[in-house]
């Protein structure tokens, strides 16, 4: 199979849950925005992506529908998806002229058959020349510069808006994986419903995702941390605002983070000795927006007696992995899923 060779038209996608980012070569990351779609109910059309749409949901009309098209990493709305992805393209296309693009796609670990040609598909019909795919765990491990290419274990824990997932790689390829329905999006969630339970007030997802970033943690934090909340009384259906602390929120979080940590746990147990080795001495490399939870680095250290670290911007390891990937394909062309079977 002849592999491309980087162009200023080939261009790097994290199609994530939560947000859609797009790296271009000689540019870096030159789109960032959340992976929301708003459309006209009656003619089909786009009206927004992004912000602007992220920003109506909970608030559209019947005639506009705010979605998320992407759950729990994989594409939930097939039609949504593709105006989404084709305005993305179209626009990064248009701002920087590059024509029909070959792009790199990061994809989750646990991704079916049916699902990649759906995300093949979807680019192409949103005008991509060619369309590669690679696991979001390794594209993360890239971006978080590890040298996933070398002899020797490296474990990368990617926490994203719909799953967290955990893979040991070794020799450019994924040694031992596992996927997690368990992330970003779950944990605000379970903020909402603490909050929904505890003090009988409704909070939208955005609120809760706010206070997820600015007061959660997965150990109790040093000094304690509080936040004002504004919501919905379900008692009598009128604004109200009330104070949460980061204690409240590590307790809404608890059982989500027990599962994460659990995944880690299960992957090390059935790592190869000698890859084992190799991760005791280099540590357990956290990408994502989970990673920023407070303390989660200091719990997982903890819960598994390796040394953790946050990998430098993990919000961006997935897109710049694919940006790297694209940069050093003749080395790296074995971690692309569909270039392994098309061998």
């Amino acid at each position: 199979m002849k592999f491309f060779t980087l162009g200023s038209k080939d261009i790097g996608i994290d199609l994530g849950t939560a947000n859609i980012l797009v790296t271009l070569k000689g540019k870096g990351i030159v789109l960032k925005e959340p992976s929301v779609v708003a459309i006209d109910r009656k003619t089909g059309n786009i009206l927004a992506t992004g912000v602007e749409a992220k920003e109506m949901l909970g608030r559209t009309p019947d005639s506009i529908k705010a979605v998320r098209p992407l759950k729990d990493g994989v594409i939930a709305d097939f039609t949504a998806t593709q105006l989404m992805l084709k305005n993305i393209i179209q626009k990064v296309a248009k701002r920087y002229s590059i024509g029909r693009p070959r792009v790199v796609v990061g994809v989750p670990s646990g991704i079916t058959e049916v699902e990649e040609r759906a995300v093949e598909e979807s680019v192409l019909q949103a005008g991509a020349k060619e369309v590669y795919l690679i696991e979001e765990p390794m594209a993360a491990a890239i971006g978080a510069s590890l040298d996933v290419a070398a002899p020797s274990g490296n474990i990368i824990v990617d926490i994203g808006g719909g799953t967290t997932e955990v893979a040991v790689i070794s020799l450019g390829g994924i040694v031992v994986s596992n996927s997690l329905r368990v992330a970003g999006d779950e944990l605000d969630e379970d903020i909402a419903n603490y909050i929904k339970r505890e003090t009988n007030l409704a909070i939208g997802e955005t609120t809760a995702e706010q206070i997820k970033m600015q007061i959660g943690c997965a150990m109790p934090l040093m000094t304690e941390m509080v936040l004002e909340v504004k919501g919905r009384d379900l008692s009598n259906g009128l604004p109200r605002t009330i104070r949460v602390s980061s204690v409240h929120i590590e307790e809404a979080m608890r059982e989500s983070i027990h599962k994460i940590v659990e995944i880690v746990k299960n992957t090390l147990e059935k790592t190869p000795p000698e890859l084992a080795s190799d991760i005791v001495e280099k540590g357990i490399a956290l990408a994502g927006g989970g990673a920023l939870i407070k303390n989660l680095d200091k719990l997982l250290s903890i819960e598994t007696g390796m040394p953790v670290y946050i990998a430098e911007e993990p919000l961006d390891c997935v897109v710049r992995g694919t940006g790297k990937t694209l940069e050093d394909l003749e080395r790296l062309k074995n971690v692309l899923i569909n270039a392994r079977k098309r061998k």
